[in-house]
């Protein structure tokens, strides 16, 4: 009697738990906008979680090499046989207990590198600005694509109609005499063309959604409904300006400067390793009487503590000169690159920004060249009404204006998606997705 109370007990937080783990995984509204999508994906990013971890690890490096320069204590004891001169394995005197202590005082190669780290850390943390611009970045595109083909899905199905009632009207007018075999085969290829695009799509649309629910940490039988929505338009800028923001915002520009002004600090510091090193070093020890250490000599002290000062002069050190010729070329390296970078960021946002003017003149050219079909479909409904044209011309009619539709879709994707690479560029992202 007493087990059916914590029996109870223990399925009453059970479904709890449950209930917690359902609402975290309830599915996403039924119509998920760009902005949501946006949020779900940041906060299920792998990507920006790594990039966390990276950061995280940087910083743990530099506490390792700032450890070096602070106090660090050891101890330990242990048990030894020895046989003629009293020496502990590796040299040393045999103890009961020992305690040392060692603190780098001056080293210019470990400062060196612990500078390099220091930058490295700082530019790792601010590179989380640019991975979570890259998740907003793919998280849109993959969206506004998936939208772009839902919308051609509903077309071209709606083609295929107009496809099949021209092949079965053209296969009534071969039949009659009226048109030449060559006219269905024609029908034919159209509608063929047809299906192959509206197969390609569905594949298409399946993988997108898959992409896009494994972004946004959805279950993979979770709904998805997106509704066609265009990107804020960002205010018209200058080619210049958008160059003198990107150069600025740039991560890879900045990680390539970093890496340039890390190379610089160890090879300041490894030129500084000709100089001596000074290090604060100290040891405490109770010696044992092992071997009868105190017949070998005539004043034996148990405890014994010895403190100082150990100061290394380099003489001749092959390696060091290697080491410097080493870290100058590696510091040269990282110059030219970070020069280079520079030259590719600025040449990508000329090209991007006259990329997008290009696109966006091109969705005008669809725009009008869609207008100018619906127009042509208003006179052929019209003169058929009148019955002086046939229902051929006007389910062609039907399938030009479709086309044109198709056309203007993929015109608005590209222009967006151009968009969004140049204000990633411009890391101006997060102003428009916010």
């Amino acid at each position: 009697m007493r087990i059916f109370p914590r029996c109870l007990a223990f399925a009453g937080i059970l479904l709890f738990f449950t209930q917690v783990t359902a609402a975290q995984q309830l599915p996403p509204p039924a119509q998920l906008t760009l902005r949501r999508a946006v949020e779900l994906a940041l906060r299920n990013s792998r990507d920006l979680e790594l990039a966390r971890l990276h950061a995280s690890l940087v910083s743990q490096t530099v506490s390792v090499d700032r450890s070096r320069f602070l106090p660090n204590f050891y101890t330990g004891t242990g048990a030894e046989y020895s046989s003629g001169f009293p020496l502990a394995p590796g040299g040393g005197v045999p103890s009961l207990f020992q305690l040392s202590y060692n603190q780098t005082i001056y080293n210019p190669l470990a400062k060196g590198q612990l500078r390099a780290d220091e930058l490295r850390a700082k530019e790792q943390s601010a590179s989380l600005d640019a991975v979570r611009d890259a998740v907003m970045v793919r998280t849109a595109n993959a969206y506004l694509e998936l939208t772009n083909v839902r919308h051609s899905l509903d077309l071209l199905r709606k083609e295929r109609d107009h496809a099949q009632k021209i092949t079965e009207l053209t296969r009534d007018r071969v039949t009659a005499g009226y048109e030449l075999p060559r006219e269905q085969t024609i029908s034919e290829l159209s509608a063929a063309r047809i299906e192959q695009r509206i197969a390609h799509d569905e594949g298409r649309e399946d993988a997108l959604e898959s992409q896009l629910r494994d972004m946004l940490g959805l279950l993979p039988d979770q709904p998805l409904e997106t509704i066609a929505e265009d990107l804020p338009p960002a205010a018209e800028r200058p080619v210049n300006e958008l160059v003198a923001q990107a150069l600025q915002f740039s991560a890879e520009l900045r990680h390539a400067e970093t890496e340039r002004l890390a190379k610089q600090e160890i090879l300041k510091g490894t030129r500084g390793n000709r100089w001596p090193t000074v290090d604060l070093v100290g040891n405490y020890s109770v010696l044992s009487n092992t071997n009868n250490f105190s017949t070998y000599f005539k004043k034996f002290t148990r405890n014994n503590v010895n403190v100082g000062v150990q100061i290394t002069i380099p003489i001749f050190a092959a390696q060091t000169n290697a080491a410097i010729s080493l870290a100058q070329e590696d510091a040269n390296a990282a110059a030219v690159e970070a020069r280079n970078k520079r030259s590719q960021v600025e040449l990508q946002v000329r090209s991007q920004a006259h990329l997008v003017r290009e696109l966006e003149l091109g969705r005008d050219v669809a725009r009008l060249d869609l207008k100018l079909a619906q127009e042509n479909l208003q006179v052929l409904q019209a003169q058929f009404d009148q019955g002086r044209t046939t229902r051929q011309e006007l389910e062609r009619a039907h399938l030009e204006e479709n086309d044109k539709w198709l056309a203007f879709f993929d015109a608005d994707l590209l222009r967006q998606q151009a968009s969004l690479a140049l204000l990633q560029s411009t890391g101006q992202v997060s102003s428009i997705l916010k």
